[in-house]
Formats: C-alpha cells, sequence, structure tokens
C-alpha cells in the first residue's frame, strides 16, 4: 500500500503505519511491512521555485514513479485524504488529483480516499472526494457521521471491492465495540438532519464563503505567509519572511506554540501543526460567530507577532 508522508489515518498500529507520520512510527517501532510512502503536496513549503500547478504534478507522478520502482502487481492500493487535515490542512494544487486519478486508473490500483476529516459536509460537499471529482473504490468514515455525538466509524467500498469481500465468507476483522446500536441510531439521527435541514447545502452558498473571504484576508497580516481554506478546513502559514516563504529559526513549532497559546488565552480553539495554525468550524457556525473567531484569531497573531519580535524570531 502507498501513502503519503505526513498523512493521517489513525493511532491503531494498522492505522498509523498507513499515516506517514515519523512521530507516531516511533512510538511502536511502526511501520509495519507493506507500506510506502510518498511526497505530500505541500507547494509552499516544499514548492520552491515551481508553480502551483507544476508541483501538483511533480508530486501526483511520484505515486506513479513508486509503482514502477515497487513493480505494478505488487502495489494494492494508495490511500490518501483528500484534503491533509491533521497534517496542517494541506490544500492540494488543482493538478494533483486528477493526475493520482489517472494513475491509479491506468495500474488499476484501489483509491481508497480517507475521509474521516472531509466527510459530511466539511468541504461544502457531502464527501472530499466530491469536491475534487475523485472517483474512489473505498472511503474510510467517521467523525462526520455521528457529527461527534456518538464514537462510530466505518468504511464504505464499491461494488468491485465488495463482491471480493463477500466472496471470502464472514468479515474476520473489527473491533469489540463495532456494529454498536446506539452509534448506528445517532448517525441515522445525525444523517437525517443534516439532510433534511439542508445544512450542507447552506454552509456551501453562504457562511463558507463569507469565512473564506474574511480568512484569505489574513494573509495581510505581517506573520501570515499562505492562508488556506476549503469549505470549512482552513490553515494559517506563518513565515518571517513572506518574499522567501522562510522557515523561523527557532525550532518548528515554537513559534505555532506560542500562537496556539494566545488563541486559547483568547477563547479561539486554533491547533497548531508545527508553524500551520489550523481550524475547523462546525457547519452551523453563523457569520456572527465567523466574525468573532476571525477577530479572535487576528487578535492572536497580533499577541503571537509581538512575542516573537521580543524574542528576536521576527525582524
Amino acid at each position: 500500500i502507498i501513502s503519503r508522508i505526513n498523512g493521517y489515518h489513525g493511532s491503531t498500529m494498522g492505522g498509523a503505519s498507513l499515516g506517514g507520520m515519523k512521530g507516531m512510527h516511533a512510538q511502536g517501532g511502526l511501520p509495519i511491512a507493506n507500506i510506502t510512502y510518498i511526497g505530500q503536496p505541500d507547494w509552499y513549503n516544499e514548492g520552491g521555485d515551481l508553480s502551483p500547478q507544476e508541483f501538483g504534478l511533480l508530486r501526483a507522478k511520484e505515486l506513479e514513479e513508486k509503482i514502477h520502482e515497487l513493480g505494478e502487481e505488487n502495489v494494492a492500493a494508495f490511500i490518501a485524504e483528500p484534503v491533509q487535515g491533521a497534517g496542517g490542512v494541506i490544500v492540494p494544487p488543482e493538478s494533483y488529483w486528477p493526475e493520482i486519478q489517472r494513475i491509479c486508473d491506468e495500474y488499476d490500483i484501489l483509491l481508497i480516499a480517507d475521509e474521516v476529516i472531509c466527510g459530511f459536509g466539511r468541504t461544502g460537499h457531502w464527501f472530499g472526494t466530491d469536491y475534487y471529482g475523485i472517483r474512489p473504490h473505498i472511503m474510510t468514515i467517521a467523525k462526520g457521521l455521528s457529527s461527534g455525538y456518538a464514537p462510530i466509524g466505518g468504511s464504505m467500498v464499491c461494488d468491485e471491492v465488495a463482491s471480493v469481500i463477500n466472496s471470502a465468507g464472514d468479515f474476520a476483522h473489527g473491533y469489540t465495540y463495532g456494529g454498536h446500536p446506539v452509534g448506528a441510531a445517532v448517525a441515522l439521527e445525525n444523517l437525517r438532519i443534516i439532510q433534511e435541514e439542508n445544512l450542507i447545502e447552506k454552509a456551501a452558498s453562504d457562511t463558507m464563503p463569507y469565512l473564506a473571504e474574511k480568512w484569505h484576508d489574513l494573509s495581510n497580516h505581517p506573520l501570515i505567509g499562505e492562508a488556506n481554506m476549503v469549505g470549512f478546513m482552513g490553515s494559517l502559514v506563518m513565515t518571517p519572511d513572506k518574499s522567501s516563504r522562510a522557515k523561523f529559526a527557532a525550532d518548528v513549532g515554537t513559534v505555532g506554540l506560542i500562537a496556539r497559546g494566545h488563541s486559547f488565552g483568547n477563547g479561539l480553539i486554533m491547533r497548531h501543526v508545527g508553524d500551520r495554525m489550523i481550524i475547523s468550524p462546525p457547519i452551523t457556525i453563523s457569520r456572527s460567530e465567523i466574525d468573532t473567531l476571525i477577530n479572535l484569531a487576528s487578535k492572536s497573531l497580533d499577541e503571537t507577532l509581538a512575542d516573537i519580535k521580543d524574542q528576536g524570531l521576527y525582524k
């Protein structure tokens, strides 16, 4: 199975192995065998002098190169999040996913979309695969399935994959509380509300573009090199030099931790991933709540900038 560096697919031995996060691997002697990685489509930090579209194609073609390296008969699947969430809300260039789809189709490789974060309205569509026009064979789902009201997760498979599973008899893998009726009931009611109240459509036509406009305005802040937003998944990349997209002289995450402290102190839950700040508000957020969010984010960035100037990390 081919995955991506800095991808996130859970914290069990199998899930953490599929994820390309070295910190998680170090804690468990991971990854397990037969999992390998290609680069992530992070243009801002890794694109160099290439345009976003050139870089997106280059990173996608790493999948084809890896298939050739391993031998296509030895590759079962490629797994990825439509938008890398836990890795820092890394929005791929527009050229990336069409090329990934072409490669998977050409070499008859299963495409697995991890929709745990992107699914159920997060991108303004039911699934992140809808946003990018991806045709996966398997989708993993969880958080948005119940909107967090009850623990539940699962996988959806296409008919081709289902027929193979069915031919093997009873599926022997799962968890102690798998198939719990309470979780299933909560998920069904949650989906009913989302559908009947048109929550995704309302957000996509109103509050999502409203937040995106205000969020992108934060790129004018002297500390922000790039502001990304897909639906209600957003990131702010902090830098000491916008023109060169430079990193801070301090250890990665030092400035992010300072910004997180100010955010939390101001009543805004804004997570840091390295020196990126990320948010993921509920699809029911209102315009007035978005105004509050933006004001608190701006205030937190101002306070962070003052701190790092005092520490000599920004000139």
